[in-house]
């Protein structure tokens, strides 16, 4: 086999200009293109992880609001729930007071009337009571309407003080009333008895009044005595219907 130096010197330099060609046409342009990509590429790829990045700061910005967010609302509920019980709390103390109030008010209700209607039974049957007694009384004998009332009188007229009694018909005779008219010996009986409590002599202008049932009763300008049984159920009848 035989070696032809000469094609091969050829090949080789046209080797040498054919990459001597290719690395200044070509292969440089090529390079420059690949670089220029090669940095938008980059450029694409970090404005991809800022974008990245800002879209997980975003994302941990939403969640730590959202946290926020649901905390506020759990403290929002927790302070409703609390409101409420206190609204609770306060309207059943307010319905508690009231009620109580309105017991109070009707228990006071039911007292006064219970006391009025006791007051009225009681006024009743003392008006009642001193009736019967007036109608029982009236049938007293007439030899007692008089006659056993005479010594009460004088006590009564001997008990005022004694400027009084010393004025008693010092001006003339004096009023008094009979439940009848007197007999003489009892106008005698008291005329003696009174000059006695009197100390002087009394004159008497005496009027029947059945309405006494049974006693006398002197009246003067100074005092009046009464000892009849009038006016004892007044006083019984005032006792009866006296409301504490």
């Amino acid at each position: 086999m035989t070696i032809d130096w000469w094609t091969i010197g050829l090949q080789t330099i046209n080797a040498a200009v054919l990459i001597w060609l290719l690395a200044r046409f070509l292969f440089r342009p090529v390079a420059k293109v690949i670089a220029e990509r090669q940095a938008v590429t980059e450029a694409d790829v970090q404005a991809a992880e800022a974008d990245r990045t800002a879209a997980r700061a975003d994302r941990e910005a939403a969640a730590a609001v959202l946290d926020k967010v649901a905390e506020e609302r759990t403290a929002l509920l927790a302070e409703a729930r609390a409101e409420a019980e206190r609204t609770r709390v306060s309207l059943a103390e307010t319905a508690r007071a009231d009620m109580d109030r309105e017991r109070q008010r009707a228990r006071a209700d039911m007292d006064r009337e219970r006391a009025e209607l006791t007051g009225q039974m009681a006024d009743e049957a003392g008006i009642l009571a001193t009736e019967i007694a007036t109608r029982l009384l009236t049938r007293l004998p007439p030899d007692v309407l008089v006659s056993g009332f005479i010594d009460g009188l004088a006590r009564s007229i001997a008990a005022l003080p004694d400027p009084i009694r010393a004025e008693i018909g010092r001006d003339g005779p004096v009023p008094l009333r009979a439940a009848r008219a007197l007999t003489g010996p009892e106008q005698d009986q008291l005329t003696r008895q009174l000059t006695e409590v009197l100390g002087h002599p009394v004159g008497l202008v005496i009027t029947p009044d059945p309405s006494l049932i049974a006693g006398l009763e002197l009246t003067t300008d100074h005092a009046i005595a009464r000892n009849h049984l009038a006016a004892d159920l007044d006083r019984i009848k005032s006792e009866l219907t006296a409301h504490d």
